[in-house]
């Protein structure tokens, strides 16, 4: 993709005029790869059919509820999802965010601030702006190159892009190389937040990461588990940038 408005959005809620709304909002905002369910069953159908970069998820739905069917997701993906509610009890919310969820929004919305919010999500995750602008280093993992400064992975297989997330991941590893980073500093490097509530998406990052660093991720030599404790990034060489 290359701008927000290349990206897949599901959009999953039980009320017909709400959903036609936010259909119509998006498309008069850029958007046209959108994808819609009114209740689980459906939402898994579009789900593993379309492979959605941002879900948009009702809490609560006629055949279960979003918090179960976010859970089931990000099990398989780590795709932002953005609660869309009408429940605004702070339990709920904390709820939702505490899942992992990106954003949690309740009705009745702004357009406007909604726009804005999937705007916001969407950059931070597939279109990383690197705000310090202090140079950073070009290292050598294997066969590959991680430029930090792009946030780009090179192989003789072509060029690759780290999301935010991914990006803040390895940053984090990198500066503490050949040492052991507990689940909480990563976790506080990504998301601003103790493990608690993103084990299984840290999990899915970093499985991520080894698909795009690691010969065989299945069977890592450079992002290793440190079981009970964290991972650890070893190997690689930081190369000198030429003036």
């Amino acid at each position: 993709m290359n701008t927000i408005h290349d990206c897949k959005l599901l959009i999953i809620d039980d009320e017909p005029t709400l959903l036609k709304m936010v259909i119509d909002l998006l498309k008069q905002n850029g958007f046209y790869k959108i994808f819609s369910a009114s209740n689980c069953k459906e939402a898994r159908t579009q789900f593993y059919a379309t492979k959605p970069d941002a879900i948009l998820l009702d809490v609560s739905l006629p055949d279960g509820d979003g918090f179960s069917l976010m859970r089931e997701f990000r099990s398989h993906s780590i795709v932002p999802v953005l609660f869309l509610s009408a429940r605004d009890e702070d339990e709920d919310r904390l709820l939702g965010l505490g899942l992992g969820a990106d954003d949690y929004i309740t009705k009745p919305f702004l357009p406007r601030e909604l726009i804005l919010r999937i705007h916001a999500v969407l950059n931070r995750t597939y279109f990383p702006l690197i705000l310090n602008q202090e140079e950073k280093p070009v290292f050598t993992l294997g066969a590959l190159t991680i430029d930090f400064n792009n946030a780009t992975i090179t192989s003789e297989k072509g060029c690759d892009t780290l999301t935010a997330k991914e990006f803040a991941l390895l940053w984090k590893l990198y500066e503490n190389k050949e040492k052991i980073v507990s689940g909480d500093s990563l976790c506080q490097a990504a998301w601003g937040d103790t493990l608690y509530g993103y084990e299984n998406t840290l999990m899915v990052h970093i499985r991520r990461l080894r698909e795009k660093i690691e010969p065989e991720p299945s069977n890592p030599r450079f992002l290793l588990t440190i079981r009970g404790i964290g991972y650890k990034l070893t190997g690689g060489e930081t190369l000198e940038r030429s003036n």
